[in-house]
């Protein structure tokens, strides 16, 4: 007996285009079946048995992959996925994840998302809101997470039976994260960090992946692009990266993990050059912010965002000389620096900032802005400022010096365009 399966590529809803059929041969062993499957539904053939919505009447689809039962395939081998952090991309990051393990035999079912507990102003705890409605109504409302989802306000008993962890909190947490994790792991676990941002320490600047990988002892990868958790989170078309170091392999399981029809995934041999992207572009974003709240006009923002990313690649390659040009031109790079700049919240709330001529502090416009969310690129210009001062690098990079110096006070909004005046010596760049 022979089954016919339609298989999707993302651009084939967008373009109108025919579906790839294959044939299979049902009587196959399972295990042949899986090898045909998986030639198929690799990260790197961008193919997807899941049609968009729109295709779901006209070409139905038919997933064995759930049902195989392979002696080979023992449960052992099936990974259990965590997913530390529960904001509005943490719980994003959980809706993609969960869509995937329930059509995935190489992952169990069950996502487990370590959940900071909080006190609803119904008396509620969060964690019971969410598994009684399967919706994180504070940080992602009137959006279903999956209902193989499960929030844990515990993070050691969270973590307990994962070997794939996903971080995906506010980077000021994660050392203090990691502490708590020490020695709680599994032996075989890997992570990915969704997390914008970096330490600083005196012996120079830290990466989360770093801080993960060293601290628990576990192969980071990373992943960013061009993701606003809202628009991702209503399935609208979107791309990311995957940053890692030598293990394709890895790297691969988490593109696997993450792809759908409408998050399309492309992994990189370039993880400090891929969360750098991540990591400066919400400073830039600080600095289109003021260009908006000043009204000053879409030439000045695009010259803005310009200068922004050469001070990106700029920075990334002194600190990193393994970090490759082509990674600016991934999503993790140009594309996630135009869409912050366009609409993140580091845009909106400095807009917000200039607009007060710099009278209300980021802490205070944060806090009524953002309903609990966090702000990543105040502290991160923080810290590259920090880096700067440390170098002696401030003056090769007067766009990030002077968003730091806006930020805090010490010049006005207007400042952003006045850089200028202090010509940098290039040479080094």
């Amino acid at each position: 007996m022979c089954l016919r399966f339609p298989l999707y590529h993302p651009l084939h809803y967008y373009f109108s285009l025919r579906p790839i059929t294959i044939t299979i041969n049902i009587s196959s062993p399972a295990s042949l079946l899986l090898s045909h499957f998986y030639s198929f539904l690799s990260p790197s053939s961008s193919f997807f048995m899941a049609p968009p919505a729109a295709m779901e009447e006209t070409a139905p689809t038919i997933n064995l992959l759930s049902n195989i039962n392979d002696g080979n395939n023992a449960a052992s081998h099936i990974s259990r996925v965590t997913v530390v952090g529960s904001g509005n991309w943490g719980s994003v990051a959980a809706k993609l994840i969960a869509s995937n393990t329930l059509m995935l035999a190489s992952f169990h079912d069950e996502v487990r998302m370590w959940v900071f507990e909080e006190i609803l102003p119904t008396g509620q705890k969060l964690t019971e809101v969410i598994n009684q409605t399967n919706e994180n109504v504070k940080y992602l409302p009137g959006i279903k997470l999956g209902k193989n989802v499960v929030a844990d306000p515990d993070l050691d008993n969270a973590v307990r039976d994962a070997n794939m962890l996903v971080f995906v909190t506010p980077h000021q947490f994660m050392e203090g994260i990691c502490k708590r994790l020490v020695g709680k792991l599994k032996d075989d676990v890997v992570a990915i960090s969704l997390i914008k941002g970096m330490e600083v320490k005196m012996e120079g600047p830290h990466m989360i992946s770093t801080l993960i990988s060293e601290q628990l002892r576990v192969n980071c990868c990373v992943l960013m692009g061009a993701n606003i958790a809202n628009e991702i989170a209503v399935e609208k078309f979107s791309e990311a990266t995957v940053g890692y170091r030598e293990n394709r392999e890895v790297a691969e399981k988490w593109v696997q993990l993450f792809s759908t029809p409408y998050f399309v995934v492309t992994p990189v041999q370039d993880v400090e050059g891929v969360e750098l992207c991540g990591t400066l572009k919400n400073v830039v974003a600080l600095a289109a912010g003021f260009v908006d709240g000043l009204e000053m006009g879409n030439n000045t923002k695009a010259a803005i965002m310009r200068i922004g990313l050469r001070e990106m690649r700029a920075f990334s390659k002194l600190l990193f000389s393994s970090v490759k040009d082509s990674t600016f031109f991934e999503s993790c790079g140009v594309a996630d620096l135009i869409t912050t700049c366009l609409g993140g919240r580091n845009r909106r709330v400095a807009e917000a900032f200039a607009k007060n001529g710099g009278k209300r502090s980021f802490d205070e416009l944060e806090a009524e802005m953002l309903q609990g969310q966090k702000l990543q690129g105040v502290s991160t210009a923080r810290e590259v400022y920090e880096v700067l001062s440390h170098r002696g690098w401030l003056e090769l990079f007067p766009l990030f010096a002077t968003v730091h110096e806006i930020s805090v006070g010490r010049l006005p909004p207007s400042a952003i365009v006045e850089y200028s005046e202090h010509k940098p010596n290039c040479s080094l760049v």
